[in-house]
Order: structure tokens, then sequence, then C-alpha cells
């Protein structure tokens, strides 16, 4: 169901609803102090409660509410210091509107509906006390206005009528988990009982609470709970009868922080290794490496073999695959072990229908494997090549492409910088890149077209992102790219993820992610990018927008494809069918695209190119 705009569903965030009650006392400013503190807190809305106490008891007890017994004695002469005029609920409705949060109210009788109805509620929550109230739930379902509804004081029969009730009427609603005690005691909790409503109704279930702390909350926010409600107090020691059982302003902003830590952690089914892992992995985990010499066509034993960092050969995991194999040329002691060093090259040409098809390779890798004759040869540049003087062979029948370094040393290349010195030194990189590629690269490959050279535009910070900046941000890009001397290279922008690995640590992008800001951006400047299927995902992902729609609009501009799969908000490079991208629904948009398409499958060079072959032949399934 929805609430105003936000859906609510056992696949949302939960909508979290800060419980203010009767815990202004009676005082509006004290009231507006809470729709303030909710805000601030994060909360989808702030939640009061209005009676009309002659409708809600009857009328002797309103009168005198000493001759009741002691509970209801203090309930009712209570609320009867706490009432606030329909004009102050009026007027707490509007400020909360002006406030950018939800104003909902807990209606006790029928009156109260026909107010509440007066000030545009956007939804109606059931205390527990009035779940089996048919009369006032006949009269709410009357408004057609969604219904949530607590189940505290009841038991599983009444929760069944009361579900049956709202479905006969059609009701569009949802059902809380509740202990109407204050505080509730952690053993009566019985959390998992959500489960059981979650099985047995076709509805939205969340938790209402009342126990104190904020852990168990966020622990229903785990389990699925579409819905957390809890009671909230500017100051625990005031006296009422909430007041003990509700959270603090501290308490209420940690609850919320953690709600969306967890559905942030919930992330994906997919299991996927982050770039940050992978740095560590390269970093820490092992290779199979000779713990001696060892000779071409000799055949590898056991104890010829052990296990060192980094890991950039052949996993230890493959220690009994090797064993038995004969070694392709010599080894020398504490040499890490390469599957070029233990597999014959294959001599047969990989076919594949994928027309344009390109790998990924660096410099010291090309004549080394069999990349299965691609169409293709994408270098990845880094900042310690640019140094070097690049010897290589010729491939005139293979088109070049080239990607341009991230980083050099410990500095990013931003070309989108703001900071003056930072944008000139990104701008000098690209430039010696552009010189190095016309210069050493070129020469050695197809005269047909002239190379691409693939660029990061930059702009990262490390704190969190600054979207508002992306407009400066990319007029520095412009700046960068108008001062490049690009005679006789292609210059492709690449579309970013959300968020970047970088030294180790995840980062933010602030540009060149967002499919209107793009196309704006290439229509002014009359470029061309190459477009990551990747990285648009998990752009998609975090944005919650949709992929097919953001390559339709950029469609116009790619001139290069950069093809894998992907999962969360920043699980890249997955092979073709094992991430979350839908193929099927891509394939219409990518056959119409006649350009260049490179399988970026992390680690995909391993095993003579299986992961960059395998992803080829998945994608035959879906390209013309």
């Amino acid at each position: 169901m929805k609430i105003g705009t936000k859906e609510i569903s056992e696949n949302s965030d939960p909508y979290i609803i800060a419980e203010a009650g009767i815990n202004h006392n009676g005082s509006i400013q004290t009231a507006k102090e809470l729709i303030d503190v909710a805000k601030n807190s994060g909360a989808d809305a702030v939640k009061f409660q209005k009676r009309e106490l002659e409708e809600t008891y009857v009328e002797d007890i309103v009168k005198d509410p000493a001759i009741a017994e002691m509970g209801v004695e203090y309930t009712v002469s209570n609320l009867k210091e706490v009432v606030l005029s329909d004009a102050q609920f009026r007027e707490l409705a509007e400020y909360a509107r002006n406030a950018g949060i939800d104003f909902l109210c807990s209606p006790w009788d029928e009156s109260s509906v026909e107010f509440l109805e007066s000030i545009d509620m956007p939804a109606y929550k059931i205390g527990s006390p009035d779940m089996t109230n048919f009369v006032l739930l006949e009269k709410i379902i009357e408004t057609e206005k969604p219904i949530i509804i607590s189940t505290g004081m009841s038991d599983e029969e009444e929760i069944d009528k009361t579900v049956d009730f709202l479905e006969r009427h059609n009701a569009e609603f949802a059902v809380l988990h509740c202990r109407s005690t204050y505080p509730a005691p952690f053993h009566n909790l019985n959390l998992n009982f959500m489960n059981k409503l979650m099985e047995k109704y076709d509805a939205p279930i969340g938790y209402s609470g009342h126990e104190r702390g904020i852990a168990i909350s966020a622990a229903a926010a785990t389990m699925g709970a579409s819905i957390i409600e809890r009671h909230f107090t500017l100051d625990r020691t005031m006296e009422g009868p909430d007041h003990s059982a509700s959270l603090e302003p501290t308490g209420l902003k940690k609850l919320v922080r953690d709600i969306e830590n967890i559905e942030e952690s919930k992330g994906s089914e997919v299991r996927y290794m982050t770039r940050g892992e992978y740095n560590n992995r390269v970093s820490l985990s092992k290779s199979l490496v000779a713990s001696r010499k060892i000779d071409k066509g000799q055949e590898i034993k056991r104890e010829d073999l052990t296990a060192k960092s980094p890991a950039k050969g052949i996993s230890p995991q493959e220690l009994y695959n090797i064993v038995g194999e004969k070694a392709q040329r010599n080894l020398s002691e504490d040499q890490i072990i390469q599957w070029e060093d233990i597999e014959k090259k294959e001599e047969r040409r990989y076919d594949t229908s994928l027309e344009d098809w390109g790998v990924v390779v660096r410099f010291s890798d090309i004549e080394g494997s069999d990349w299965g004759d691609p169409d293709v040869y994408e270098f990845r540049v880094n900042g310690a090549d640019l140094e070097e003087e690049i010897e290589i062979s010729d491939h005139k029948d293979k088109r070049l492409t080239v990607h341009a370094p991230e980083q050099k040393g410990h500095d990013i290349v931003d070309l989108s910088s703001t900071t003056e010195d930072e944008r000139k030194r990104a701008e000098e990189i690209i430039q010696n890149l552009i010189d190095k590629v016309r210069n050493e690269i070129k020469p050695h490959f197809s005269k047909e077209n002239d190379p691409m050279i693939v660029i990061h535009p930059g702009g990262i910070t490390s704190e969190k992102m600054v979207l508002d900046q992306t407009e400066e941000m990319n007029k520095q890009l412009a700046k960068t790219m108008d001062n490049l001397d690009d005679e006789g290279v292609e210059l492709l922008l690449e579309n970013m993820p959300p968020l970047p690995w970088i030294y180790g640590g995840q980062q933010y992008h602030n540009n060149f992610m967002r499919a209107d800001e793009i196309a704006e951006y290439c229509e002014k400047h009359n470029q061309k990018i190459c477009y990551d299927t990747a990285h648009a995902k998990l752009w998609c992902n975090y944005s919650d927008t949709s992929l097919k729609e953001h390559m339709e609009k950029l469609k116009p501009h790619i001139e290069y494809l950069h093809i894998a799969d992907a999962a969360g908000v920043d699980g890249e490079g997955l092979q073709i069918e094992e991430g979350e991208i839908d193929w099927k629904e891509l394939a219409p948009i990518l056959n119409t695209l006649n350009v260049p398409k490179t399988t970026e499958i992390w680690r995909g060079h391993e095993k003579n190119a299986e992961g960059f072959k395998k992803a080829a032949k998945r994608l035959e399934n879906f390209l013309n």
C-alpha cells in the first residue's frame, strides 16, 4: 500500500512512524518540538492521538473519573488534562506539512475521524485498544484511506476476525505486531509472531514497540517489518503514562539511523566480491608458487608447490588440479605460477558470433595468452606505464582501445576537480597518455579507426555525495576536455558507479551517473561515451531507477560498450547472468548499437581469457 508517495511492502524500506501520542502534555509548543524531533530523526511520519472523551468513555466516568477503578481513573484524568483543540490540531498538521513529514493521527471515536478527514489525513493508524472496534473501523473504511492497525491486547482469533472484516470491506491495511504494556519486557515481545502474520495475511506486516531501548525495533526491521512505530518524548521523566516507555530524541535518531543501515546492509541475494575485497584479496590472499626450480616438460609434484602472497596467480584451491601437469616453461624457485605456465596454448581459433568483440589486456600479457581472436584489444594503462617506453608487436587486424589511468601514485586523476591544481594535474596525465597512444601504440594496430581512449571523469569525494556540485564539476570537466589535443584519437567519457573503491576504501562519485545529466553534457559538448552496463546498473540500484530507461536515454551518445553484470550498489564486473541485470530487457537496445563491445569481467583474463570468452558466449543468447 502507499501512504502519500511512500510505498509500503515487503520489498520497501520500513515506513518509520514517530509516535508522539499525548506526550505533548497538552502544550502545542511541545507538540511542535516533537514534530521537529521526528523530522530531524529521519522518520517518515509523526503521529498524535485525537479523542472526544464524551464519545470515547461513558458519560459518568468523563464527568467524575474517581468513580472508576484506579487504572481508568488515572487514564481519564490524564486525558482530560492533555486535550488539544481542533484548531491546534489543524495548526500541527500544517506545521508538519511545512516541515516535510507525514502527519498521522489515531482517532479514538467517530467524531475524531470526521475531523481528521477535514485536514486531509493520508492514512489512519488504529491503536491496539480499537483493533476489535468494528464500529470505528466501519467509519474509517468509508474514508477509503490506508489503515495501519496494531494487535496489542488481542488474541489470534480476534486478529483473524478483524483482518477478515477489513478484507471483506476491501480495505487497504497493514498489521503491526505489538505488546501493549509500558514498557514491554523483552521476554514478552515474541517477535517471531511477525513471521506467522506474514504467512497468514496478504498485507504489509510491521512492529509497534513499547520496549526500552532501540535494539528490538531495529531487530524487527531486520526480520522484515514493513512499518516500525515507536513512542518518543522530549524527556522520559515528564509526567504522563507514555513518557517512561518512549525514546528520547537521541534514541529516536539512532533508531532511524540503525534501521537505514540495516536496510542498506540487506543488499542483494547475489554473492559477489566487491572491488575493495578484490584489492585486499590481491594483497593478502595466496597464489601457488614454485617451492623449487621446475624445468620445462617436468611433471609437477606436490612437493614442487607452496602458497604465498600476493594473489596474482593460480589459486591454491587448484593445488591438486596442478599436480601431475607438465610445466610449459622453466619456472624458478619462488615464482608465482600462472595458467599459461602449465597449460598448452590453444591453437584453435575461438569462435564467437559476437561482432566487434573486445577483451581487456595489459602490455605485459598480450602475447602470453590465447585471447580467442577478439576484434578489439582494450589496454589498461596505469600510472607507471606512462613513465615507461611501450614495446609491443604488431596487431594490424585489431582495433585499439586504451583505458586511461584512474590514479597515478596516490593521486586521483580527477578531470572534474573544482581545485584547479588537481584538475590541471589530471589534464597533464591524460595529455601524456594521448601522446603515448599516438606515438607508441597506435602504429601497431589497425588504421581503419582512430584509437578510442576511455576516460573516467573523476568527480570523486571521500565523505559523501555532493550532487549539488555536479554542475560545477561538469563545467571543470568540459574545460579539461576542451584543453586536450585529441588529434588522431577519440576520447570517450565513461558513465560512473555511485561508490568507487579507491586506495582500498569506498568513496563517492558525483557526476556522470544520472542519465539526464550525462545526456545534457553530451548534447552541449558534442561528447560521445563508453557506456558501462555494470556501472549503470549500480547507479540505477542506488537511485532506484530503471536501467532500461537509463540506457535508452543515453543510446544516441554511445560509441563503445563495456559489458558486464552487476549486483547491489558496488558489485561490478560480474559474469553475464550472474548478477541482477535483465539481459532480455536490454537486448533490444543493445542490438541497435553497432559499436565495439568489450566483456569486462573481473579476472576474465585468467585461464586463457576464460571469463571474457564465457561472457561472449552468454551474450550470444541475447544479441544478434
